[in-house]
């Protein structure tokens, strides 16, 4: 086939296709007059009514009487009113629970453990002895000190006694006392230091050493835990920074405690965001005074904000077109555009910045044959608003 027939086909493709558009479409023809397409082109191919087809002054008659009924008919849909929705009142996240206070114990001193005293699950205080170490050694070096201390004592004493000694000689006989009181206390010191203590109160966890052990001061023993308050670490968006503040009521629930809330409040902010998640980390303390938590636990935390309120519409309710998106809103009976920038999709609602205020009526259905000022009639509407609105 020939260029110059492919080309006329080509053409005669598009004027059906446009016409059939034209045809198909309601205001369709208002778009090409729009774009510029002369008047007696749109007018040839528009569909005319049954009085289209007469001929002269009556047919034109006619059609101006369609074209007044058209003009005056007003678009039955079904609208809906403009609600109010919150965003960003609500945070919630994972976190995960640790003791207020957790400290591994570990010996102040090598050695050979000759008891133990505590077993996992009991409750500790301060000061309390754990474990025992073998001190043999050390109780001789404690003798050994208090018998020079006694020496060096009664030696001091005799020599301020007598009258013939130098002042030098009782001088060094009291400095030579000052020295063995200060051995005998370190060597008290490294005689207490093989009983391995508790330094806070808590519970103890699982014992890690047994009796015989040759432990150092890099054994870690066992760990307890002060588990009357927890702490829960989160992470929050960015957009909360700057609402969340110390003290802030915070609520938990734990996967093991199903049912049960747990309030606390903030307990610190982090300094900065992280960068890769835009995410700010926040600790929350949470009273257990019935000791129902563990460290280690995972927290559904919530905390709620005053939020921001925008105006709440259909999803059905929200069009786009080239300039973005918009509702049509019913006023005085009329369709009037709309302009709105969503701000968050629901299933059931979007909540939308626009100039919008409650109770409003919006069209959710019938869409496709408003108008931008086309009379509407609402369905359910008393049949006097449908005279006013024409």
């Amino acid at each position: 086939m020939r260029i110059w027939k492919q080309l006329l086909l080509s053409l005669v493709v598009v004027v059906a296709a446009l016409c059939l558009w034209v045809f198909l479409v309601p205001g369709a023809g208002d778009t090409l007059a729009r774009m510029g397409v002369p008047e007696p082109i749109v007018a040839a191919i528009r569909p005319q009514g049954p009085q289209g087809a007469d001929n002269g002054a009556g047919g034109g008659q006619g059609a101006e009487g369609q074209g007044r009924g058209a003009g005056g008919r007003a678009t039955l849909v079904v609208t809906e009113a403009v609600a109010t929705g919150t965003v960003n009142d609500r945070l919630a996240a994972i976190g995960s629970g640790e003791a207020i206070q957790s400290v591994v114990v570990m010996p102040q001193a090598s050695g050979i453990i000759e008891e133990i005293l505590v077993s996992a699950g009991d409750k500790v205080t301060k000061g309390q002895v754990l474990a025992r170490l073998d001190d043999d050694e050390q109780v001789i070096a404690r003798d050994r000190a208090q018998v020079a201390l006694r020496s060096a004592t009664e030696r001091s004493q005799s020599l301020s006694n007598l009258r013939s000694v130098s002042r030098l000689d009782v001088l060094d006989a009291q400095i030579a006392e000052e020295t063995a009181k200060l051995e005998l206390s370190t060597a008290e010191l490294n005689l207490k230091r093989r009983e391995i203590v508790a330094p806070i109160d808590g519970v103890a966890g699982i014992v890690a050493a047994n009796v015989g052990d040759n432990v150092t001061t890099q054994t870690a023993i066992v760990t307890i835990d002060d588990r009357s308050s927890l702490l829960v670490d989160f992470w929050a968006p960015e957009r909360f920074a700057t609402a969340i503040a110390v003290g802030h009521p915070v609520e938990a629930t734990s996967i093991a405690r199903p049912g049960d809330v747990f309030t606390g409040v903030v307990h610190a902010i982090d300094n900065r965001i992280d960068p890769a998640s835009r995410t700010i980390r926040i600790r929350a303390r949470i009273d257990n005074p019935d000791d129902k938590l563990r460290a280690g636990m995972a927290f559904n935390v919530g905390m709620r904000f005053p939020g921001d309120t925008f105006p709440a519409v259909d999803p059905l309710a929200v069009q786009w077109d080239a300039e973005g998106s918009y509702v049509w809103q019913v006023v005085d009976g009329k369709s009037v555009k709309n302009r709105v920038r969503i701000i968050q999709r629901n299933p059931d609602v979007v909540l939308v910045e626009a100039d919008l205020a409650p109770d409003d009526a919006v069209v959710i259905e019938g869409l496709q044959r408003v108008r931008e000022g086309s009379p509407v009639r609402v369905a359910g509407a008393p049949e006097s608003a449908e005279v006013a609105s024409q």
